[in-house]
C-alpha cells in the first residue's frame, strides 16, 4: 500500500475545499504527512466514488449472447473500468428473475461465483447485491442459499411483470425479442409470464416471510422503482428501508417522510430526464429529494452527475459530490469511506481541475487507475 502526502492540490474534505496536505498510509487516511511527497499542484482531490447500484458489467460478462464465457475476465475488466471513472466501491447488481439469460439464477450464480474469485485481488472493493423479483415465488429459496453461500448483504426487490397487459389477456410489447434473451419461445415465455401473474395472491404473504427472514440476518434490503405512498409505506413495514429509483415524486417523497434512503439514477441526470419516461432526477434533488446518485447502467455517469447537479445549480460542489460519495456509503452502512478524514479507507480521486477528467484512483491505499502527466509525478 502507498505512503504518500500528496501537496499543493485542492482537496475535499467534509468541511469543504482547502489545500493543506493530504496523506495516505497503510490503507487509510493519515493524521499527519508520510512517506515520500507528491506536487499535485493544478490538480483536485475528491473522495471516491461509492456506487450503491450499478449493472454496467453485464457486457463484460456477456459480450456476445453465447459467444464467451470468460467470467473472471470479465470481473477483471470491470473493475478496470470502474476505477477509470473514480468508482472505489461498486454495488454490483444482479437480476434473479424469471426473464432468464442474463437474468436468470444459473447466470446469476456464475457472476457471484466470479466476483467471489476476483474481488480479493483488485483495489476496487466489489460487493453483490441480489436483485429478485417479486413473483419468482419458486426461486426464493435457491436465492436465499445464493445469498449464504456467496454472503451477499444486500437485496432488492423488483417486479417487470407487465401485469395490465397479462390481466386483459394481451400479448406484452417486445415480447419476442425477450423470449430469444431468455432462450425460450415466445409461446412458451408468455405461458411463464401468465402463471407468474396468477400467483399474485400469494406474493404479500411470501415476502412477509422473506423479508422477515433477511432482516433478522441483517441484510439490507430496498425496493426498485416505486410509484406511489401506499407502496413504499408496505415496503418500509417490511425492513426495506431503501428506495431505488422512485418513479414519481409522491414515492420519493413517501420515502423521505418515513426516513428512508432515496437512490436516484445518474444517467438520468446527464441527460436529463428518464429514458422511461418517468420524474426527472434532478427535480427530485432540486427538492432535496436524493441520497445517492448511482451508475446504473453506465459507470462514467456518477462524475459527470454531481458537475451536471453544479451546472444546474441545484447544489454546490460538495453537496453534489456527497450524493456519489458520503450519501450512498451511509445507506450502505459503510461508515470507513465515502470522506477524505484521518482513520476512513483511503478511497480518492484525483481530477484535473479545468477538464475534471479522472487521472489517479486510489482505492483502499492501492493505485487503481493512473493515466497521463500526474503519472511522471508519482514515479
Amino acid at each position: 500500500m502507498l505512503s504518500l502526502s500528496f501537496e499543493g492540490a485542492r482537496v475535499m474534505r467534509p468541511e469543504g475545499w482547502d489545500t493543506a496536505p493530504l496523506a495516505i498510509a497503510g490503507g487509510r487516511i493519515a493524521a499527519a504527512p508520510e512517506g515520500r511527497r507528491i506536487d499535485l499542484r493544478g490538480y483536485d482531490i475528491l473522495p471516491g466514488i461509492v456506487d450503491a447500484h450499478g449493472d454496467g458489467f453485464e457486457r463484460h460478462m456477456a459480450p456476445r449472447r453465447g459467444a464467451l464465457r470468460e467470467r473472471s475476465a470479465g470481473v477483471l475488466a470491470c473493475a478496470a473500468e470502474l476505477a477509470a471513472n473514480g468508482i472505489t466501491t461498486a454495488m454490483l447488481a444482479q437480476f434473479w428473475s424469471w426473464e432468464g439469460g442474463m437474468r436468470g439464477p444459473d447466470f446469476a450464480e456464475e457472476v457471484f461465483a466470479s466476483v467471489a474469485e476476483v474481488a480479493p485481488t483488485v483495489p476496487v472493493d466489489l460487493r453483490l447485491q441480489l436483485r429478485l423479483e417479486t413473483h419468482y415465488l419458486d426461486a426464493f429459496d435457491r436465492a436465499e442459499a445464493a445469498l449464504a453461500r456467496w454472503k451477499i448483504g444486500y437485496v432488492v426487490f423488483n417486479d417487470h411483470l407487465p401485469h395490465a397487459r397479462l390481466a386483459e389477456g394481451r400479448k406484452p410489447p417486445r415480447l419476442t425479442g425477450q423470449a430469444l434473451k431468455s432462450g425460450r419461445s415466445p409461446e412458451t415465455h408468455l405461458a411463464l409470464m401468465q402463471a407468474l401473474h396468477t400467483r399474485q395472491d400469494e406474493v404479500p404473504a411470501a415476502l412477509d416471510a422473506l423479508c422477515a427472514r433477511l432482516a433478522a440476518q441483517g441484510i439490507r434490503m430496498g425496493s426498485h422503482d416505486d410509484r406511489t405512498t401506499a407502496g413504499r409505506t408496505l415496503w418500509r413495514a417490511r425492513g426495506v428501508r431503501i428506495s431505488e429509483f422512485p418513479e414519481t415524486r409522491e414515492a420519493a417523497q413517501a420515502a423521505r417522510d418515513g426516513r428512508d434512503s432515496v437512490v436516484l439514477g445518474a444517467p438520468n441526470v446527464v441527460r436529463g430526464a428518464s429514458h422511461a419516461g418517468n420524474i426527472a432526477a434532478a427535480e427530485l434533488i432540486g427538492a432535496g429529494l436524493c441520497d445517492a446518485l448511482a451508475s446504473d447502467y453506465h459507470y462514467p455517469a456518477p462524475a459527470r452527475a454531481a458537475w451536471r447537479c453544479v451546472e444546474l445549480g441545484l447544489l454546490d460542489e460538495a453537496a453534489a459530490w456527497r450524493l456519489v460519495s458520503d450519501g450512498p456509503a451511509r445507506l450502505l452502512g459503510l461508515d470507513d469511506r465515502g470522506r477524505l478524514a484521518p482513520g476512513l479507507r483511503a478511497d480518492l480521486v484525483v481530477m484535473t481541475r479545468d477538464t475534471r477528467r479522472i487521472v489517479m484512483t486510489v482505492a483502499g491505499g492501492q493505485i487503481a487507475w493512473l493515466s497521463g502527466e500526474i503519472a511522471e509525478r508519482l514515479i
